[in-house]
């Protein structure tokens, strides 16, 4: 197998040589300020009527059919439930959907929750006689979900039969007040009758579209999913998690309507706009019953496929392939290092090349992970790929990289990130807090406003460079019986690759593991 040298290893002229990416994607895998809000400032929030204009817009000039928004609307329902309230731990789901299209958004969100391994039953007093809401029905009973009466609900607490509640009844359509049986449904939904989780599609039942829950006696949902753009009645919520959803808004829409919606992240449906956190209500997380089955497509690895490969032609084809998954930062890597007395520490940084010679990222060099490397240059580093199943363990020896290659790296980023540079003396502690932070930014940023004059490289800002010595592949396999396959090489100049197949975590191979994989993390 090929070494790390460019002489014996035939990849080197293939792989990216230096800093692997170049400057324009390096700038673009920097920390974006979108991906996953907290809170979005500044967000539009739609009248009653502007959110009728604005669907009556989507299905007239621009072509949309009732069925096709529906889908999406429920598709992103069921999306941002399973984010907060995943099946592992909230696996009994009850849909209650109205007569009117929030219902049909319920009954489409039912359908992807099942799909998404819930158990799902549905409670749908009024149907809707119209061939889509027959159709919607129809799927749902040929997946085998319970349909049952509100007389059924009312015959013991929510909680004790459910995880989680759909709120599906009413949309911003709906005036006055609730009638039987929702009336009794929503009494059952709020918050003196101790129900599960309630998550409320678009509008929490019983609310006004603007002015929100009026009687202040009404439902207190602990998650909201805004479609489209949230309404004004949103700015009450005061629930754990609020979500938009409504990905497929065309710029005609943002325009007219002048709506200011955040980035969705990766491929994502849904996205989280505000929320105080995590819901008492939800109790804490059985951290013991979360587990999928991996390996249910069937991959696997086997030592033929990969004996030909050295290992980094075989991480470049696994990277590549993780880089097309929608991944946000598949190049996000945990690195454990440690103190020379061997006391450890691990933290996340972004790979920002790779090439025959090893990995790179870039720092403080003054940081506790500088200083770490700097007494004791043994690392590890750690890559993730869930949708893929996937993670890659490396450990080698690291070292700095040539100042050159630090400049070029410097020099491909935003100028706001060089300043930043020279701002952050990191670790260190903040005697001021974060005002001796932005005080020192204010006024370099004062210093550098003059763009045509470079700024430069701090000296205590650099590369750093692992040369491997063992690179693990595991993906994972049904049963718990994991495919692990492992180079190794005797030293970082050596040429000799060698691959073996190692047991599985938690395995009939006993505690061995436990000497051979808690070397690093």
């Amino acid at each position: 197998m090929g070494c790390g040298k460019e002489s014996c290893d035939p990849f080197s002229s293939a792989i990216h040589t230096g800093r692997s990416i170049s400057a324009s994607a390096a700038a673009s895998r920097e920390h974006p300020e979108c991906g996953y809000p907290g809170t979005m400032e500044g967000i539009t929030y739609l009248t009653q009527k502007d959110a009728q204009a604005l669907d009556e817009e989507l299905m007239g000039p621009l072509g949309f059919s009732v069925d096709q928004l529906m889908e999406l609307a429920g598709l992103s329902v069921a999306s941002a439930a399973a984010t907060e309230y995943p099946a592992s731990t909230h696996p009994r789901v009850l849909v209650v959907a109205g007569p009117g299209n929030n219902g049909g958004d319920g009954l489409v969100a039912a359908r992807h929750l099942h799909h998404f391994g819930y158990q799902v039953a549905i409670c749908y007093p009024k149907p809707t006689s119209k061939p889509l809401y027959d159709g919607l029905v129809t799927q749902c009973k040929s997946l085998g979900m319970p349909f049952v009466s509100a007389e059924e609900l009312a015959a013991a607490p929510l909680a004790s039969k459910f995880d989680v509640v759909l709120d599906a009844m009413f949309g911003f359509s709906f005036r006055g007040a609730p009638r039987p049986p929702f009336d009794a449904i929503i009494q059952m939904l709020k918050p003196d009758a101790h129900p599960p989780p309630v998550v409320a599609v678009d509008i929490p039942s019983g609310w006004s579209v603007e002015a929100g829950d009026e009687s202040g006696g009404g439902l207190r949902p602990d998650m909201l999913v805004s479609l489209t753009a949230p309404k004004l009645c949103a700015k009450q919520f005061a629930g754990s998690h609020h979500y938009l959803g409504g990905r497929f808004v065309p710029p005609q829409i943002k325009e007219k309507f002048a709506l200011n919606q955040p980035p969705y992240p990766g491929v994502s449906q849904c996205v989280r706009i505000g929320g105080s956190g995590r819901s008492p209500a939800a109790g804490p997380a059985n951290v013991a019953d979360m587990r999928l089955s991996y390996g249910a497509g069937g991959q696997s690895l086997d030592e033929s496929d990969m004996a030909e490969a050295g290992p980094m032609q075989e991480f470049d084809a696994w990277f590549k392939l993780a880089a097309s998954c929608g991944m946000q930062e598949p190049n996000a890597m945990s690195l454990a290092t440690a103190t020379a007395d061997g006391r450890p520490s691990v933290r996340y940084v972004l790979l920002k090349g790779y090439d025959e010679r090893g990995f790179v990222w870039y720092t403080n060099y003054d940081s506790a992970k500088g200083k770490h490397l700097e007494e004791n240059s043994v690392a590890g580093l750690a890559f993730w790929w869930e949708p893929l199943q996937r993670q890659v363990r490396i450990e080698g020896v690291v070292e700095k990289v040539p100042d050159e290659e630090s400049d070029a790296y410097f020099y491909s980023r935003p100028r706001g990130h060089q300043i930043g540079a020279l701002v952050s003396m990191q670790s260190m502690p903040l005697r001021r807090g974060r005002a001796e932070l932005e005080e020192r930014a204010a006024r370099l940023e004062r210093q550098y406003a003059d763009e045509s004059v470079p700024v430069p490289r701090p000296p205590h800002w650099g590369g750093f460079l692992l040369r491997p010595l063992s690179v693990e592949f595991w993906q994972g396999r049904p049963s718990r019986l994991h495919d692990r396959l492992r180079y190794v090489r005797p030293s970082v100049d050596s040429c000799e690759w060698r691959l073996e197949r190692l047991a599985p975590w938690g395995s009939s191979a006993g505690l061995r593991w436990v000497a051979e994989d808690t070397a690093v993390l």
